[in-house]
């Protein structure tokens, strides 16, 4: 682990330098400039791509923790193109990854390496050679048989600057916002603050916090990350039950995703939900947690 030494991919270096230079821009914009729309309109996008990798590349597809029609599957395909984090298999073979050798060398994010490795410094160097090595051990068929990630994986140089386009081109015709406002608050902006957030589940979301179902791993309870995330920083629950769909015992305390998934499911569009039964968390939390949550699961 000490012999690994990073190899930085400048062109990605310089993607994120220009990314953050575009989201001071977006800030400033977004205080004096943009029109009140236009602030709307980023956050009800951050919103649907933040759930649409949370509920659908995490959730559905990544551990198959429920099943969802064709309308949305599309719909969170759509919404994972406008998130930017790689198309859904490449994303769900990182995490699959991730949980199989967790905080081990073929962890793509290994939190070991400290925060900034693990919060966004992953995506700068190129990956340790274990995590090639494994990924490669990760069953994928059953995504890559799902014809709309195939379609997704086929075209998606192609959607990404399409989802930049539809961002800033909304706000352009609708209310007539400033181009460049449009872009740097709509698109540039959104995508930053969705970016962290989704970051800050492996990195704070692996340092700080409480362990009430097992202590013997990094991954912790952080109500903060849960509450930015759409309910993906209950972590020490998720690692410890990756399986069930509300990635938590909660499913009103800051987990927007597990209600978007049951509202589908009342629609009939989404059925097979797995989840924990209250004694198997009790059993949990009492045999290997930290017992900060004493109390029966909400």
């Amino acid at each position: 682990q000490h012999q690994y030494k990073w190899d930085i991919v400048w062109p990605n270096v310089f993607i994120q330098v220009a990314l953050h230079i575009g989201v001071i821009i977006g800030i400033y914009q977004s205080i004096y400039e943009a029109n009140w729309r236009t602030n709307v309109w980023m956050l009800v996008m951050t919103l649907y791509a933040g759930n649409s990798i949370t509920a659908g590349a995490h959730r559905m597809w990544c551990h198959k923790a429920y099943k969802a029609n064709f309308g949305v599957r599309l719909f969170y395909m759509i919404g994972t193109t406008i998130a930017v984090q790689n198309d859904v298999i490449e994303w769900s073979r990182d995490h699959r990854v991730h949980h199989k050798w967790s905080d081990s060398d073929a962890d793509p994010h290994n939190i070991r390496r400290g925060f900034f490795f693990a919060h966004m410094g992953w995506l700068l160097v190129r990956k340790h050679p274990k995590v090639k090595e494994h990924g490669k051990k990760i069953d994928m068929s059953d995504l890559e048989a799902d014809p709309i990630l195939a379609f997704q994986r086929r075209y998606y140089v192609l959607l990404v600057p399409l989802a930049f386009l539809f961002l800033t081109f909304v706000p352009v015709y609708f209310w007539k916002e400033n181009v460049a406002v449009a872009f740097y608050v709509g698109a540039v902006l959104r995508l930053a603050i969705q970016l962290h957030g989704t970051w800050a589940i492996n990195s704070a979301a692996h340092l700080w916090g409480f362990k009430p179902f097992d202590t013997k791993i990094t991954a912790v309870d952080n109500i903060i990350v849960a509450t930015l995330t759409n309910g993906e920083g209950w972590h020490n629950y998720h690692h410890t039950f990756p399986q069930d769909y509300r990635a938590s015992e909660y499913m009103f305390k800051g987990n927007m995703s597990a209600m978007m998934i049951d509202f589908f499911a009342y629609m009939g569009w989404v059925w097979d939900r797995k989840r924990m039964s209250k004694d198997a968390i009790e059993r949990q939390k009492t045999l290997k947690g930290d017992h900060s949550r004493p109390l029966p699961a909400a």
